[in-house]
């Protein structure tokens, strides 16, 4: 057990630098970015649930996927606010830990819901006559509740597996967070995590990936068969916000963690983290709002809806 080979209590999160020291202009950007990124994805939540047209599995799915981004960027930044605000960078075990778990059972989920949302759009556009037999509300829920059960299972055994590996070479984590990669630097058994990590990569990263490439690659090739135009930009509007967010969540994730561990590539994890945990949430509601032509058909009824 852990215990028996670690006595560290307590991380120094070393963050955006080496030393103790506030950092009040980095805390208030990463300030605005959380409060940009759970006011947008709550008021996308909040439209998509009021307004009527907007009661199918597509947006069901988009509005949890809202809901999991607020919790992704909770998970992390308003530490990181507090760390860079404060100068007061120690984190203890327990706290650590339950962070470690919370971003890996979210960042799973995300990973997952992201597959379904692009299989969502598939039947939606490769076979539209038969969407609401091929993906009806119990199917909807039967794969949200899926997503979600799987993504706690893995993390629960991922999260026991590095607790009983122990953390004792280091008290310093070389992140902005708890963060798998850091931990398994100062690890007691450091070649051990590493196939976890591979295997976590594969499972829920690159076979979800797999799922959603293969279903757009169907998507195009059926778009590009219709021979209307308006149709042919009609189907593509459905999916491009969606195209966008796919691509902005697996870029920043594979640079991230398909990358060898090496120390001299700590500050590039830094940035891709960044991006993967805190900018990518932020923009996800901004996409849709502004490249789904229903999100800001309901939004400009919601807005009018309160001003009047």
């Amino acid at each position: 057990m852990m215990d028996n080979h670690t006595s560290i209590k307590y991380f120094n999160i070393l963050a955006f630098s080496s030393k103790t020291e506030k950092q009040p202009l980095l805390s208030i950007t990463f300030m605005m970015i959380y409060l940009i990124g759970v006011l947008a994805n709550t008021s996308l939540i909040l439209v998509s649930f009021l307004d009527t047209h907007l009661q199918t599995p597509m947006y069901f799915f988009l509005r949890n996927l809202s809901f999991v981004d607020i919790i992704f960027t909770t998970i992390t930044l308003p530490k990181l606010i507090n760390i860079l605000w404060m100068g007061i960078n120690t984190i203890s075990l327990i706290q650590c830990f339950i962070q470690v778990f919370f971003f890996v059972f979210i960042a799973s989920t995300d990973d997952i819901l992201l597959s379904c949302m692009a299989y969502d759009r598939y039947i939606a556009i490769c076979y539209p006559l038969h969407y609401h037999i091929l993906m009806n509300w119990k199917k909807a829920v039967s794969l949200l509740g899926g997503t979600w059960m799987s993504a706690y299972v893995n993390t629960l055994l991922l999260t026991l597996n590095i607790y009983q590996i122990g953390i004792c070479q280091s008290d310093k984590i070389q992140h902005f967070f708890c963060e798998i990669k850091a931990l398994d630097r100062i690890a007691c058994a450091n070649t051990r995590l590493h196939p976890i990590l591979y295997f976590e990569i594969i499972v829920l990263g690159f076979f979800p990936f797999l799922l959603s490439l293969s279903s757009y690659i169907n998507i195009i090739s059926v778009v590009f068969s219709i021979t209307s135009t308006a149709g042919r930009k009609k189907a593509f509007s459905t999916c491009t916000s969606h195209l966008t967010v796919l691509g902005m969540f697996y870029g920043a994730g594979m640079c991230m963690y398909l990358k060898p561990p090496s120390e001299h590539l700590e500050e590039q994890d830094l940035v891709f983290s960044t991006l993967y945990t805190a900018v990518t949430p932020m923009l996800n509601p901004i996409i849709y709002s502004l490249r789904n032509e229903e999100v800001k058909v309901a939004m400009k009824k919601t807005i009018i809806c309160i001003v009047h």
